[in-house]
């Protein structure tokens, strides 16, 4: 992470970490949605509906009519990989990075890395 702090300003930082937050539970409610009903009691799946359905109202708008009802929160997380992606990079005057170069998904490979890379 200290590269990664070095190379943002903090708020930067915070606001991609925020937003993906956003667009990796929209993935694993769609994910969830494979094996459960929208409507099930297990505990992940509420909570992915409960923090995720204010997110797809708010998208509702510019959602096609035409998308599978399993597939309207992999087509909003689509939005968000595109402002943390295009979006934020070209706003800062930076270039696009790279795929791993998102500050969230960097520090997860970090550890992964770190966890399983030095047997």
């Amino acid at each position: 992470m200290p590269e990664t702090m070095a190379a943002f300003p903090i708020w930067v930082i915070a606001l991609d970490y925020a937003l993906g937050v956003i667009m990796w539970t929209l993935i694993g409610r769609a994910a969830m949605g494979i094996f459960l009903p929208e409507d099930s009691s297990f505990f992940f799946m509420r909570f992915f509906v409960r923090a995720t359905n204010p997110i797809l109202r708010l998208f509702r708008p510019i959602t096609p009519g035409f998308l599978l009802e399993p597939l309207i929160p992999v087509y909003v997380a689509w939005f968000f990989f595109m402002i943390r992606f295009y979006l934020m990079p070209w706003l800062l005057g930076y270039s696009v990075m790279g795929m791993l170069s998102f500050p969230l998904e960097s520090e997860i490979a970090g550890m992964i890395y770190q966890a399983f890379g030095n047997r």
